[in-house]
């Protein structure tokens, strides 16, 4: 990483020159002059009168880049080769892939695998539809499904520019929960057939992970295929976020002694997260709460830019009866949960908020405010970044949900799961390693996903809708899965 830069653009120079001494120090001289920083140098060829070497270089960011290029290109005798993006390079051919479990080796295997053997297993699952959880992969796949109109940090890029960002969901699915996920990406913008086509593919899945549908058509569809399938639902732009805010913010009560009953709150943001987040706050106690969007604070009587879910907002929340902005909406407030654009909260309003304020920026990639600017002024803060403290990341939550919801067969998602899900992940955080710049877990942290599922399992048990009994779980080296049940 190029120092004093986050989130640096990494790339790679193919370049050839004169196999001479001195050539390479000039080459790495100009890319030092231009502010890149090396990383790697390989070998590619080598031969007496002329070498190919590949140079891996962090710059900080795309402009950034084609400067240093343009440093090695100005060298007389290197010509440049190739110049690659290293993201483009992971993506080369897609991102997962599908593999079997049972290789074909033997006219006897093929026969069992498909024709004819496989007829049986058909009938089998005709004449009872629940062996399907046990004979085919329903029991451990889930569908990431996206219409691509609210991709984060892009927008409404459409279906096939999601579908890269639906294959990394699939991978942590894969990677952190041992859970086959696949992704579907619509050609339509339409509610009611984004639910047709869901309810068509739901045989073949566990559950339904909606992605990236922007608000508040995400309400419509979520709540409606909920209604009307037997799988579980879960719009992870929703209740991934809720669920991983909740958890970072029962740790940073500690640090701060202070309780959620107690807490004066302020959203920025009522989209799908704004949302979400408001709904499963008030069900573990927050009482005084107060949301606001480009229009201002969300009030009873507030007639322009409503629809039904700002409509819950107005009748469930702002009971101090608040009108006009942010800003007014900040004074004395306790927790700030940002899920709304860049640089919306001000200096002025962090001075405005009470002691030991909490600051929660979650706009990505560029948040609310920056944790440099507020760091005079916020005990403790989070973004949604990756290269900040305390990053509120979504993959704390789903990989190890759905490993609990599919493990217990669960039909519909309750909030008592959350709120499970929530306090499993805060406690991954020991009393001893909590801090201000440490109140969420890392999602490389492996016991995650077991605590979140054992969590959520325990929960669907509890509340009857586990229609498998509760599985206990043992450790992988890549994650957890359940046996027994």
């Amino acid at each position: 990483m190029v120092e004093g830069q986050r989130g640096a653009y990494v790339f790679t120079i193919r370049a050839g020159w004169p196999n001479q001494v001195g050539m390479l120090g000039m080459i790495t001289s100009a890319i030092g002059e231009a502010g890149g920083n090396i990383g790697a140098i390989d070998i590619i060829e080598a031969a007496r009168d002329r070498i190919v070497r590949d140079l891996t270089i962090s710059a900080r960011d795309v402009e950034h880049s084609h400067e240093i290029v343009d440093g090695v290109r100005q060298i007389p005798k290197v010509k440049v080769i190739q110049v690659a993006d290293r993201a483009f390079q992971l993506h080369l051919g897609g991102k997962i892939e599908v593999s079997v479990k049972v290789p074909i080796r033997n006219r006897e295997t093929l026969a069992m695998v498909y024709t004819p053997g496989v007829a049986r297993v058909s009938l089998g699952i005709k004449d009872d539809p629940a062996a399907a959880w046990n004979l085919t992969i329903k029991k451990n796949t889930v569908a990431v499904v996206t219409d691509g109109t609210a991709v984060l940090g892009l927008g409404d890029v459409g279906p096939l520019a999601a579908l890269p960002v639906m294959e990394g969901k699939s991978m942590l699915f894969k990677e952190l929960a041992g859970v086959d996920a696949w992704p579907i990406c619509l050609d339509t913008k339409d509610p009611e057939e984004i639910i047709k086509a869901v309810k068509w593919i739901s045989p073949g899945f566990g559950g339904i992970n909606l992605e990236d549908i922007s608000a508040p058509r995400c309400f419509e569809i979520e709540e409606r295929l909920r209604q009307e399938l037997d799988i579980p639902v879960f719009h992870d732009d929703q209740h991934g976020t809720a669920v991983v805010m909740l958890a970072g913010l029962i740790n940073a009560l500690k640090i701060v002694n202070k309780r959620l009953e107690d807490l004066r709150v302020v959203i920025s943001g009522v989209g799908s997260a704004g949302i979400a987040s408001a709904r499963l706050l008030k069900e573990v106690g927050v009482i005084d709460m107060v949301c606001c969007d480009r229009a201002g604070v969300v009030c009873r009587g507030r007639a322009s830019d409503m629809n039904p879910a700002k409509n819950w907002i107005a009748m469930n929340t702002n009971h101090r009866g608040i009108q006009g902005t942010l800003s007014d909406a900040i004074t004395g407030a306790d927790f700030f949960l940002g899920v709304s654009g860049p640089g919306v909260l001000t200096l002025e309003d962090l001075k405005k908020m009470a002691r030991d304020p909490i600051v929660f920026a979650l706009a990505n990639p560029v948040p609310e405010i920056m944790p440099e600017v507020a760091a005079p002024y916020v005990r403790i803060m989070a973004t949604g970044r990756s290269d900040y403290a305390n990053q509120v990341n979504n993959a704390l939550c789903f990989p190890g949900f759905f490993r609990g919801l599919l493990d217990t067969r669960v039909r519909e998602i309750n909030s008592e799961m959350k709120v499970a899900a929530a306090h499993a992940i805060a406690s991954t955080v020991t009393q001893h390693q909590l801090h201000e710049d440490y109140i969420i877990p890392s999602i490389f942290n492996r016991t995650v996903v077991h605590l979140v599922a054992r969590a959520v399992a325990k929960a669907a048990y509890k509340t009857g809708q586990a229609r498998k009994r509760q599985p206990s779980y043992r450790y992988s080296q890549m994650y957890w899965e359940p046996h027994g049940g």
